[in-house]
């Protein structure tokens, strides 16, 4: 009988951190306006990077995967990549210049101006994607911060701030699949 209570204890945890972003009109007004962004984004030829570590990283694969492959819809692929996809650049470079630069020397090397990057971290506090938001920021990208409920570090440097209201890792990253999800799909019918 424990084991059934902590079951429905996790799942009712999950459906209360997405209620209280249900009912978050500011939370709710920057996903349309990331949205926006993104489709304009593609519209104008540019592409959208994501970055993360560990299962922000699964997660930043997964969306990529979405927009590059497809979502609902049968339709030409739109240029979306994970950061952290190439081993053998990842590791040469953590090697060569330390783990912190992975991401930014990435987005140095393959995002230009207009392009959208989205960083995913729960704690907000990741150097590695610190230091692809601020290259990223003097490149002339767009940057949107995905996060847990104090935003941490990164709180205010993107242009968009998508703070998950928990503290609660898992709880975090199915809400950021969650609102990933409708990026995906919501872009998706912007465009086809």
């Amino acid at each position: 009988m424990y084991f059934m209570n902590s079951i429905k204890e996790i799942i009712a945890a999950s459906i209360q951190t997405k209620q209280n972003i249900l009912h978050n009109e500011a939370l709710i007004a920057t996903i349309h306006e990331v949205t926006e962004r993104v489709t304009h984004a593609f519209q104008n030829g540019n592409k959208v990077l994501f970055c993360g570590n560990g299962g922000s990283a699964a997660d930043a694969q997964h969306l990529a995967a979405e927009f590059s492959g497809r979502f609902y819809t049968d339709r030409n692929p739109l240029p979306s990549e994970a950061l952290h996809c190439n081993t053998s650049y990842l590791t040469a470079v953590a090697n060569d210049y330390g783990y912190d630069a992975v991401y930014s020397r990435m987005v140095k090397g393959i995002g230009r101006k207009g392009d959208v990057l989205i960083a995913l971290s729960t704690s907000g506090n990741s150097t590695n994607i610190i230091n692809a938001l601020l290259q990223a920021k003097e490149m002339g990208m767009i940057t949107v911060v995905m996060t847990g409920n104090s935003g941490g570090k990164m709180k205010d440097m993107g242009d968009y701030l998508i703070n998950v209201p928990s503290t609660d890792t898992p709880r975090i990253q199915e809400a950021h699949i969650m609102i990933g999800h409708i990026l995906c799909q919501l872009v998706e019918e912007n465009l086809f």
